[in-house]
């Protein structure tokens, strides 16, 4: 069982002093901790997350927390349904759970038809993977328990929070338990999207290349459990 007084919830953010106070308050109201990750930005984002009452850090910490929460900093994760991620810890006995915009019908995020087709391409490759279909393999809405959550901090110390795919990926494959859930992801309160088409079509082609030649970090096997079915 997860206890939720220790859960933190991280939010890595670059520049996004328009909305941060907004996401970090709405989580604080649903008596989470908060840490936001202040990626090197150059505006005001870490002072007003300060002042909305999260702890802010540069660099991505564990925390000594037995889970954490990811949380974009641009407003399109509900914060009313972190819940939900550890109500399918708990009954999925899971490692990893992903927020799917797909699988909700509340989602008002519209992306482009290149995006999706390339979404689906990438879903395909995660789900052989995972042994079962994940529609949002690249969704940054998602909850990381341990054991697994130590291997991410060892194997993925400067970047594993943003690099969701080759994470969900590895977990899979070293045979944590990784399963997704519907979130109603929105579209930004303010500003634009750090990754442009140009810029997303390289990102793909790099995960299917590290994917298809398993360049990616190897996490130690999951370790077994009496609690395993």
């Amino acid at each position: 069982m997860i206890n939720t007084r220790p859960l933190l919830v991280i939010v890595p953010a670059l520049n996004e002093q328009e909305s941060i106070q907004q996401v970090v308050r709405a989580i604080r109201a649903e008596q989470f901790d908060v840490l936001v990750v202040d990626d090197g930005s150059t505006d005001d984002t870490a002072h007003r997350a300060e002042a909305a009452g999260a702890s802010v850090l540069r660099l991505p910490v564990q925390n000594h927390s037995a889970a954490v929460v990811q949380v974009d900093a641009d407003g399109q994760h509900p914060a009313s349904q972190i819940r939900d991620l550890i109500a399918a810890v708990e009954h999925h006995n899971a490692h990893l759970v992903v927020g799917s915009r797909y699988l909700s019908p509340d989602a008002t995020l519209v992306p482009s038809a290149s995006r999706r087709l390339a979404m689906r391409l990438l879903s395909k490759v995660v789900s052989r993977a995972v042994g079962h279909t994940i529609t949002d393999s690249t969704s940054g809405f998602r909850i990381i328990c341990e054991p697994l959550l130590s291997e991410f901090a060892h194997e993925f110390p400067a970047y594993y929070l943003g690099d969701t795919y080759e994470a969900t990926i590895g977990a899979a494959r070293a045979g944590y338990r990784v399963f997704e859930i519907p979130a109603a992801l929105g579209t930004r309160n303010h500003g634009t999207s750090s990754a442009g088409s140009l810029r997303a079509i390289v990102l793909i082609a790099k995960v299917l290349i590290v994917t298809a030649l398993r360049l990616h970090p190897r996490l130690q096997p999951r370790p077994h459990t009496r609690h395993d079915h």
